[in-house]
């Protein structure tokens, strides 16, 4: 069931929303002004908000933007519902983060209809945010493999190495060491692409083989 959070100082306007959307199905959450209306969009994160703009205390322009820059809010749609019909007024709201408006009194069909708009936009949205993320994981694993092969290789040629001079009657002491040293310069390596994948806070992406992309290390290293 789809949360809708109702953010309205008049009651009248609230019971109204809210006895119509719970027929809908919807989950109906309340708030009479801008600053519990944050605090439960915060706490509940509910799917979509329903946000009257003329509010004493906080308006619903600065609810709006306080939301939109909160990271665990601001993919939350806004709509606004308000009186209001000037279309600089409408603006603002745009401008500052909200999805769309209803003008009132309004019409419960087109109500339905642009807050399932909404819905479906966030849905996609999170489908588009999920499918980057399973991209980007793809790419490290496709940019370690490439970066760490060739020192896992080196490692392997020289344990192998070890256990060949191990077994020799006479053992060279030079050649261990010239061998340890090869294992803990690529050991070293590889911890430098690990802490280098680790840091990268947006990635740079570079095409590989196959339709496959690779993070460019360097590029993203530069930009940090």
């Amino acid at each position: 069931m789809k949360k809708i959070l109702i953010i309205d100082d008049h009651a009248d306007n609230v019971f109204l929303l809210k006895d119509r959307l719970e027929k809908e199905g919807f989950e109906i959450l309340t708030a009479y002004d801008g600053e519990s209306g944050i605090s439960k969009a915060k706490e509940d994160l509910p799917d979509l908000i329903l946000l009257d703009i003329m509010m004493p205390g906080l308006s619903g322009y600065e609810v709006c933007k306080t939301l939109q820059s909160d990271p665990n809010t601001k993919t939350i749609p806004i709509i606004l519902v308000t009186a209001l019909t000037e279309a600089e007024n409408l603006k603002e709201g745009l401008q500052a983060g909200a999805f769309d408006y209803i003008r009132k009194p309004y019409n419960k069909v087109e109500l339905i209809a642009r807050i399932n708009s909404a819905l479906r936009f966030k849905e996609t949205n999170q489908l588009l945010l999920e499918i980057e993320k399973i991209k980007t994981f793809a790419a490290t694993v496709v940019t370690a493999n490439h970066e760490i092969k060739q020192p896992l290789t080196l490692i392997n040629l020289s344990t192998a190495a070890l256990r060949r001079e191990l077994n020799k009657d006479e053992i060279s002491k030079e050649a261990i060491l010239k061998r340890i040293q090869f294992i803990e310069d690529a050991a070293k390596d590889i911890i430098a692409v690990l802490e280098k994948l680790g840091s990268i806070k947006k990635p740079v992406f570079t095409d590989y083989v196959n339709d496959l992309r690779m993070i460019d290390i360097k590029s993203n290293n530069e930009q940090s």
